[in-house]
């Protein structure tokens, strides 16, 4: 069975004792690491690498934030998301070398992140721009054997395949790109059916989320998030997808609402450990 982790910012933690607290009382032993409080020191690197080393917690991924990212809405988002806008590309690049030296320094092989609105036009000059920053950003995690996966959502299925062939058209092997494939993110941004883009994407495919979501009920408005196995993803079915086709790679529950973020992940492994067994 693949391993289960959890984001460590769905913990809210409040230091990285706190961290190893929630994930413990989560019932897991793995998570992905949001590396930014990291890098910037807010979190001591010898106090988390130690705190993993000695507990036993496996930091299966790390997670880049792009600077500026607004999140209120739709249109927010899109205007600042991930490495597209001009303004906060310097500080990113800045931002992505010292994430590369803190997963390399705890021996993590895998950073996602969202790469921002990919235009679907290929003639569309933003889109070449993106594809030369993400290769920018591949190649340095490649440099110190950390490898890139672009978290879904803000894309269809389609556009984010065209754009990783542009992406990874020139790197080597090890510098490639994959897909951190979140099936709420669909959802969420109505950008189509997880399952149909899980399958699509399924080659690609580095690591999965596990969030689920309802679609909006507005044009241009956000879906809900709603914890494991109370959204529109049909968990049977995906599950079913990664099985068939021997997924061993690891699957880390996210969860990014609700009060009670504890128990939401502890239900999410539950259900995770029922239908993988199907």
């Amino acid at each position: 069975m693949p391993r289960i982790a959890v984001c460590s910012w769905s913990l809210r933690p409040e230091s990285p004792e706190d961290l190893l607290r929630k994930v413990g009382e989560c019932g897991l032993s793995a998570v992905q690491l949001w590396l930014d409080p990291v890098r910037s020191w807010t979190w001591k690197p010898d106090t988390v690498g130690g705190l993993a080393k000695a507990s036993g917690l496996a930091l299966v991924s790390g997670m880049f934030a792009p600077k500026g990212e607004d999140y209120s809405t739709l249109e927010t988002i899109k205007q600042t998301g991930g490495v597209r806008p001009d303004a906060t590309w310097e500080a990113n690049q800045k931002a992505v070398e010292g994430d590369a030296i803190m997963a390399a320094r705890f021996g993590i092989p895998l950073v996602t992140f969202h790469a921002g609105f990919i235009p679907h036009d290929q003639a569309d000059p933003a889109r070449g721009v993106m594809a030369q920053r993400l290769r920018h950003i591949a190649e340095t995690m490649a440099a110190r054997n950390v490898r890139v996966a672009l978290e879904t959502g803000q894309e269809d299925a389609q556009t984010l395949l065209d754009a990783l062939d542009e992406v990874n058209e020139p790197l080597p092997e090890k510098a490639r790109v994959g897909v951190n494939f979140d099936p709420a993110n669909m959802i969420l941004y109505g950008m189509g059916d997880p399952i149909a883009s899980l399958k699509r994407l399924l080659p690609h495919v580095m690591q999965v989320h596990i969030k689920d979501a309802t679609p909006a009920t507005t044009k241009g408005a956000w879906g809900d998030e709603k914890p494991v196995g109370h959204g529109a993803v049909d968990w049977p079915a995906f599950f079913g997808v990664l099985r068939d086709a021997g997924y061993r790679g690891d699957m880390v529950i996210e969860r990014e609402a609700g009060d009670d973020r504890v128990a939401d992940v502890r239900r999410a492994r539950d259900l995770i450990e029922k239908h993988w067994k199907v």
